[in-house]
């Protein structure tokens, strides 16, 4: 599989990549919507960026508590019930009135049921795509989110001069239901991926045997680490340039959808294998120069550049599967999510607090070198065959099965 067309071809593919463009474009323009609505009520910044972006950091409760529902519900099922609660949740923001707690009640909630849609979504991936597949699928899931984050935050603007804040919310939340609607009708009703009824204590036996793997370990952390150090740089683009950051944004987003295109078209497997460290610190390297403060052209082909090594995320989460048993899959790659949005929100408010001492250009610069370090520390961990990898994964997936019976009196 090597073209965008043999994926759209794919029965199914299309209703789950619907799926996930539509949720990216609802969420996005609510976030905007609902920052507006708690700057307005309290004044305070922090605040409406936390409405904004705590979800983010709330993942990390999804991902210690309901992962392991992503394979142990009909994916179905989930992914249409997840989108009506999504619809409700933000109809309910809208609620004029509603108290400043019950509104972060609920972002935080949805954040963390947004773990779990993440993890079905793309364990749905594993299964509707060939392995050989997976990495293109990925990477078309990706470049169309970036594509609807930049909509969703013009669209969202627009419809808060036009509609109001609380009509922003309630068309995102009409958006939601379409989506349901996608996953109803759209996707056929397959069986869950493994066994047994999902709980907090099935999330955490799983997470564990996912990270009692140290070639698994090393994939996390080369998918969590140097990525997260790099979006706390993008966090300093407001106060590094005011009436640029937009621009830098701007900019930053081609430059991941021209990575996921390379990578994930236009590279030959052998190829994307060998480059998979290159881009990792390509994603920090261009960024080292703002110690400099350079002029806005400079800054802007520095930060399109290093946006390109973003795409370094495909060749490693097809490594992560390669490693992980088909049963654990949906949970693996909800770890990953989770993880990575988590290790985002703490490494910007890590950017934030070394800019206040320093400057906003320092704390770029510092970021991308201990992102940088990061990279080649991993580097060793992260050396190995795939084709040998999936062998050691087949085999931990039978002795993890036999396990339990073995140590039975």
């Amino acid at each position: 599989m090597r073209t965008f067309s043999e994926v759209f071809r794919t029965p199914e593919f299309t209703p789950l990549f619907l799926i996930s463009a539509t949720q990216v474009a609802a969420s996005t323009a609510s976030g905007l919507a609902l920052g507006t609505l708690v700057y307005a009520a309290t004044g305070s910044p922090l605040l409406s960026a936390l409405s904004m972006f705590g979800p983010s950091l709330a993942q990390v409760a999804g991902a210690l508590a309901l992962l392991s529902a992503a394979d142990r519900l009909p994916p179905r099922a989930a992914l249409s019930g997840l989108a009506v609660l999504f619809a409700l949740g933000t109809a309910a923001l809208a609620l004029p009135g509603l108290p400043v707690a019950a509104v972060f009640a609920l972002v935080f909630g949805m954040g963390a049921a947004a773990a779990l849609g993440g993890a079905v979504r793309y364990g749905l991936l594993t299964e509707i795509l060939p392995k050989e597949g997976y990495l293109l699928g990925r990477s078309v899931i990706n470049m169309s989110g970036g594509t609807m984050q930049i909509g969703g935050y013009a669209a969202g603007g627009l419809l808060v001069t036009t509609l109001s804040a609380r009509g922003t919310l309630l068309t995102a939340a009409a958006l939601y239901l379409v989506a349901a609607a996608a996953a109803r009708f759209g996707l056929s009703g397959r069986p869950a991926r493994a066994g047994g009824r999902p709980s907090v204590t099935e999330t955490w036996r799983v997470n564990a045997r996912l990270w009692s793997s140290a070639p698994r370990r090393h994939v996390y952390y080369a998918l969590w680490v140097p990525n997260g150090l790099i979006v706390g740089c993008e966090s300093l683009f407001v106060p590094y340039a005011p009436r640029h950051a937009g621009l830098l944004f701007a900019v930053g987003s081609l430059g991941m959808l021209l990575g996921d295109l390379l990578t994930g078209r236009l590279l030959p497997p052998h190829r994307r294998e060998r480059l998979a460290a290159p881009l990792r610190l390509l994603l920090a390297a261009p960024y080292l120069v703002f110690a400099l403060h350079p002029p806005l052209p400079l800054a802007l082909a520095a930060v399109a550049l290093a946006s390109i090594g973003f795409s370094a995320t495909l060749p490693l989460q097809q490594r992560l599967m390669a490693l992980t048993p088909d049963a654990m899959s949906g949970q693996a790659l909800g770890l990953h999510s989770s993880g990575m949005l988590t290790m985002q929100g703490v490494s910007a408010a890590l950017a934030g607090a070394l800019a206040q001492p320093t400057s906003p250009a320092v704390a770029m610069a510092t970021m991308a070198a201990v992102s940088v370090v990061v990279t080649l520390a991993l580097a060793p961990g992260l050396r190995g065959d795939p084709a040998a990898a999936r062998q050691v994964a087949a085999s931990a997936g039978r002795f993890e099965e036999a396990a339990p019976e073995e140590r039975a009196p």
